[in-house]
């Protein structure tokens, strides 16, 4: 099985995802002018109007933390380590680079998710890549396999990484034995996941803006007593990244590869998984794209602010950490520059992002259920066993063993929704037209369909009527 798996994944993201992921999002870029520039304060200014809430959904800030709670987790505090360790420093450069053209991706992914929307038994918004499979590119194969995909992704996998990554961290600091922590985690998971999305939302809400900014802090005063490396350590991430430092010269590919693969994991541009809670968003302004919009800040959010303090974390340490493994390397180095505190200030930021990222992760893949036959009591049951039990599971596994299995079902989910994102590029373009000539109008941009209009576009009925 692990042959398999390591086979697989070889040529996935050795040849597939590498050159897909990078031209999805540079062909975004393109064909919206580098959108994720032009209009980056245009994003920010969203966010003023982002919590008015709505009883058909959550509100677009809900969305935007909600989507925020899958991305910064483990791979923000572990994967960065992981991917300096096996990629050297030039793994953060391709990590940024995927992150900004991630940016129109993202955008691309969540307007979408946004745009084929539809309400469920209890007048709630749902929607996610397999809507816009089924009705945007008529393709409820497509829909079927994209959903097998993040239903084993999310639903089993990725939440185990998580676990397995906090057991990790309170070993560590603490000595807690992983089974324990692991069960009393899947005891906190188990209470909230019962409370639906509208309990996951509220609770990301309040978590993930908390911990992410004190996150920041702790890494800007750790900048700043260090100010004078920073420079040196820039030119080292460049450098070593394009092959200019003479030692890193042969690690170029290396480098590439950790950096789109961990970049890939920590931000989640085209996999697929943001537009499930974007979907599920009243926006404000009522148009498609503004979600678009917020979805693509949460990639910088993810990678350029979180990843980057972590590696600058790590790449500030004397060279002591270099031994550990994942998390570990994180906490020692922190450590190093704030004394013994900075263990446990990790320990606390590994638990509030995997614990967020793992309920989440339960309500993107609750929201393929339908997709699977599943949408019953039984099926929903099946899941919440399941995925409790995987997190069981992942805080005693091996790190290998669990990373492999979450790359796998990464690489599979990207290429099903990278599909269907190219054969829905002309979407994409129009409705971002459609905003941009409102705002230009001076409009509060509002997107209204006729008809006819509804019809061709294989939109839902009366969510976008005139």
């Amino acid at each position: 099985m692990e042959q398999w798996v390591g086979f697989i994944n070889g040529y996935l993201w050795g040849y597939v995802l590498i050159y897909l992921l990078t031209g999805c999002g540079i062909w975004f870029s393109w064909k919206l002018r580098l959108l994720q520039l032009r209009h980056f304060t245009h994003m920010f200014s969203l966010l003023k109007s982002s919590r008015k809430s709505s009883e058909h959904g959550i509100s677009s800030f809900q969305a935007l933390c909600t989507s925020l709670a899958a991305r910064v987790g483990t791979g923000n505090l572990m994967g960065v380590a992981v991917a300096i360790t096996l990629g050297g420093p030039g793994a953060i450069f391709w990590m940024w680079v995927i992150a900004f053209v991630g940016m129109a991706t993202a955008y691309a992914e969540s307007a979408l998710g946004q745009l084929y929307k539809e309400k469920d038994e209890n007048n709630n918004f749902r929607g996610g890549p397999a809507y816009y499979m089924r009705k945007g590119i008529n393709s409820p194969k497509l829909a079927i396999i994209f959903s097998v995909c993040l239903f084993f992704g999310y639903g089993f996998v990725f939440s185990s990484v998580q676990a397995n990554s906090i057991t990790d961290a309170f070993q560590g600091s603490f000595g807690v034995d992983p089974m324990i922590c692991g069960i009393v985690i899947t005891v906190l998971a188990g209470y909230i996941i019962l409370g639906g999305l509208r309990n996951i939302a509220r609770f990301a809400e309040l978590a993930v803006p908390f911990m992410g900014l004190a996150y920041i802090l702790v890494a800007l005063f750790v900048i700043a007593i260090n100010i004078e490396q920073i420079p040196a350590i820039i030119a080292d991430i460049v450098g070593s990244a394009l092959g200019l430092n003479q030692a890193a010269g042969g690690v170029v590919g290396i480098a590439i590869l950790q950096g789109v693969q961990r970049g890939l994991y920590s931000n989640e541009a085209g996999m697929g998984s943001s537009p499930n809670a974007a979907a599920a968003a009243d926006p404000n302004p009522p148009h498609p794209a503004s979600q678009g919009y917020i979805q693509s800040l949460a990639v910088f959010f993810d990678t350029m602010l979180i990843c980057t303090c972590t590696a600058f974390i790590i790449l500030l340490a004397d060279g002591t950490a270099d031994t550990a493994m994942g998390i570990q390397m994180t906490q020692q180095a922190l450590s190093q520059q704030v004394g013994s505190w900075g263990a446990e200030f990790i320990t606390i930021a590994i638990l509030f992002f995997g614990f967020t990222s793992i309920v989440a992760n339960y309500a993107y893949a609750d929201n393929n259920l339908k997709y699977l036959n599943l949408d019953n009591m039984l099926g929903r049951w099946f899941l919440r066993i399941g995925f409790l039990a995987m997190l069981v599971f992942g805080s005693s596994a091996s790190l290998p063993e669990v990373i492999a299995l979450a790359d796998l079902a990464t690489g599979l989910m990207t290429v099903v929704n990278v599909t269907a994102l190219f054969l829905l590029s002309k979407v994409v373009v129009s409705i971002t037209k459609d905003y941009q000539q409102q705002v230009k109008q001076g409009k509060t941009p509002n997107y209204q369909v006729s008809e006819e209009e509804e019809i061709s576009l294989g939109l839902s009925s009366g969510i976008w009527r005139k």
